[in-house]
């Protein structure tokens, strides 16, 4: 039996991000270089010019409580605020999302060649016969490599077991119908609607 492979989806994004963590990477090599000349006694001077570490300090050691005025705070909140936010999404986007990757199923061999059908066809065919249930609002399904799940929506919570268990059955008989093998079809409820008011016996 083959198993079902795995994929991994990235966003587009993944490449702003790589590109911001090779710039930090470059920093991060140039003042650990600084650090280097120091320790071998290069002149601090030299070493403030090529870096301005120094001039940065002096900068920063050299503010006052009165220079820390309302606007400075508030543009400071604002610039962390959207750097957490920009960075943190730009980290979520180099995350890959792993996926299942769907195979042809395969009909049956001939000399000269093989029947195969796409998995959007199956899947298509599994889709329509839950969608022609009167209590389904939508169904998605998604083949694997054994069997088909489909994801429906009732509008209905009264009817939501029954309609499960006609859907799986309408799923077989649309797969019979359209000549492709009896796989198992799984039905997985992802929504509902509540009944409005009491019932009244």
């Amino acid at each position: 039996m083959l198993r079902q492979r795995i994929r991994a989806r990235r966003s587009p994004l993944a490449v702003l991000g790589r590109l911001l963590l090779f710039v930090l990477s470059l920093a991060l090599l140039w003042y650990g270089l600084m650090v280097v000349l120091l320790a071998l006694k290069v002149s601090p001077q030299t070493v403030n010019g090529l870096s301005g570490y120094r001039s940065a300090y002096d900068f920063l050691a050299g503010l006052e409580p009165p220079d820390i005025t309302g606007r400075v705070r508030l543009v400071a909140g604002l610039g962390g605020a959207l750097a957490f936010f920009l960075f943190g999404y730009l980290a979520l986007k180099s995350l890959a999302h792993p996926y299942l990757a769907r195979s042809e199923l395969l009909l049956g061999e001939a000399r000269r060649g093989v029947d195969v059908v796409e998995p959007r066809a199956v899947e298509r065919a599994v889709e329509e016969a839950a969608r022609s249930h009167p209590a389904i609002d939508g169904a998605s399904a998604r083949y694997g490599t054994d069997d088909v799940n489909v994801s429906v929506h009732v509008h209905d919570a009264r009817a939501a077991g029954s309609a499960l268990r006609e859907v799986r059955g309408r799923g077989r008989e649309a797969l019979a119908q359209h000549g492709l093998p009896l796989l198992p079809v799984n039905v997985i409820l992802i929504g509902f609607k509540e009944p409005k008011g009491r019932e009244l016996r």
